[in-house]
């Protein structure tokens, strides 16, 4: 804020501070809105909408056409994109310009929160960012429950129908066909028209995320971007990938991860890998979801900080132009666009898109445990726990409720006949057990894993409807 006031950013000394303080917050408490609003969105996918139609009912409204078809990932590609758009605003309304310099502080302290963007990175991550997250990973129902959530929803749908994106599905089919995965949709197959205006975006798209590529590698073998000095030309190449992926990992995760949120323990999988990534998310009170989100945010936002040195253009006047472009469109390469282009569809809605198609088995892969370890040593650190503080104002003042308050757990919806739509979790490597395995004592669970006969005999007393009966004799005898 005090940038501002001293015109010391880039809308405040181009155009008025007055502008910069409006554009900033507006932008910034959207970016609240769209950050809590995905988890929202994904967690609610499986839950039977009918239990919250007279309780919540423009989440139910929200929820209804968000569900709907494929809608979801059109939402997932729109909203990822808005992200990168709001960021954009908000660090041209309040991030530092030259060598800013604020009330007389030392040069260290400038130099870490200034110059390096740290105090613009902690402002966006908990207060545009985390503090949405950590409460919107328990009380979806209540976050959603607002027409701003569903105008942000529109204009997520929009922006994937315009086509910018589509590159990411032709990605995300690639992976599934080399996985020897199918992608399943909600929606009847595309024919006539509609398919052919289908791939007419995603071709023009990839030809877009093609040509962003090349002006990116060719200036990263050229040295001409804003990459530290000292650092060779071919390894800065690999750390663009490298760190591509990472994030795309971590994109993808948070979807498996709220995707599985509201579903029975034992619809998780049966992969050791998905277990032990469950059990460590979802042990307790679940307050590790929410550090996962803080600790994720921590790690993407540094990645994110070392790709845009990696990939924005550097080519001053004079200089030639990549590809031997005008001025004009040379200008623009060097906002550093391509490179945010770049990683939005590489690096973030294709890794999205594919946990959101194959949740549980993204689970299953065991770099997922590794990061989430990761992810929340990170939030252990305490760098980023002002999101908490944050986050406990806000539910206070919008009096937000988990959502078990209104529609129970999922053993408990499930225990009244109101199973969660498991289908919208594709690729579901095991199927689920009757209801009452998930109130049988713990020790009766292990045994019916561990021995096919117990579970076999258990299934079926279930079928003569003694299992009710039974659950407690049986328990005894474990």
């Amino acid at each position: 804020m005090g940038l501002i006031a001293l015109r010391k950013t880039s809308i405040a000394f181009h155009i008025h501070p007055g502008l910069a303080y409006v554009t900033l917050w507006v932008a910034i408490l959207w970016l609240a809105e769209v950050e809590g609003g995905q988890a929202s969105f994904v967690g609610l996918a499986p839950v039977n909408k009918e239990l919250f139609k007279e309780s919540h009912p423009i989440a139910y409204k929200a929820c209804s056409l968000c569900h709907r078809g494929d809608n979801l990932n059109r939402y997932l590609l729109g909203r990822q994109f808005m992200v990168v758009l709001i960021v954009f605003v908000v660090n041209k309304s309040g991030a530092p310009i030259g060598e800013a310099e604020l009330w007389g502080m030392p040069t260290w302290i400038t130099n870490i929160f200034l110059v390096t963007g740290f105090a613009m990175i902690l402002f966006t991550c908990m207060v545009g960012q985390l503090n949405t997250q950590v409460n919107a990973a328990h009380c979806m129902l209540d976050y959603i429950n607002s027409w701003f959530s569903v105008f942000t929803l529109y204009v997520a749908m929009f922006i994937e129908f315009s086509g910018l994106l589509h590159a990411s599905y032709l990605i995300q089919y690639v992976v599934a066909g080399i996985a020897g995965e199918k992608i399943e949709s909600y929606e009847e197959g595309r024919s006539g028209m509609v398919s052919a205006f289908f791939w007419f975006r995603v071709l023009a798209s990839t030809a877009i995320l093609c040509y962003a590529l090349a002006v990116t590698l060719e200036a990263l073998f050229a040295g001409q971007t804003t990459m530290w000095k000292g650092v060779p030309n071919w390894l800065a190449v690999i750390l663009f990938f490298l760190l591509m992926s990472v994030v795309g990992l971590l994109e993808g995760m948070q979807i498996a991860f709220f995707a599985v949120a509201k579903i029975q323990e034992s619809e998780r999988g049966s992969s050791i890998w998905a277990k032990r990534t469950c059990e460590l998310l979802f042990k307790g009170e679940g307050r590790n979801l929410p550090g996962f989100m803080i600790g994720r945010q921590l790690c993407v936002v540094s990645c994110f900080f070392i790709i845009a040195r990696v990939t924005t253009l550097n080519i001053q006047v004079g200089e030639a132009n990549v590809f031997g472009v005008s001025d004009g469109a040379q200008n623009f390469f060097n906002l550093g666009f391509l490179g945010a282009f770049i990683t939005t569809v590489m690096g973030s809605i294709s890794w999205q898109l594919v946990a959101g198609s194959f949740p549980i088995a993204f689970l299953s892969n065991p770099m997922t445990y590794i990061f989430l370890r990761i992810c929340l040593f990170l939030e252990a650190t305490g760098l980023a726990s002002g999101a908490w503080v944050l986050a406990g104002i806000h539910k206070k003042i919008s009096k937000f409720q988990r959502d078990e308050e209104y529609i129970g757990t999922a053993e408990e919806r499930a225990s009244r006949n109101l199973k969660d739509d498991s289908q919208r979790l594709k690729n579901t490597v095991n199927v689920p057990m009757p209801f009452f395995y998930t109130s049988a004592p713990k020790n009766l669970q292990k045994l019916m894993d561990n021995d096919p006969s117990v579970k076999a005999y258990i299934d079926s007393l279930s079928q003569r409807g003694e299992a009710t009966e039974v659950t407690a004799d049986a328990s005894q005898k474990v």
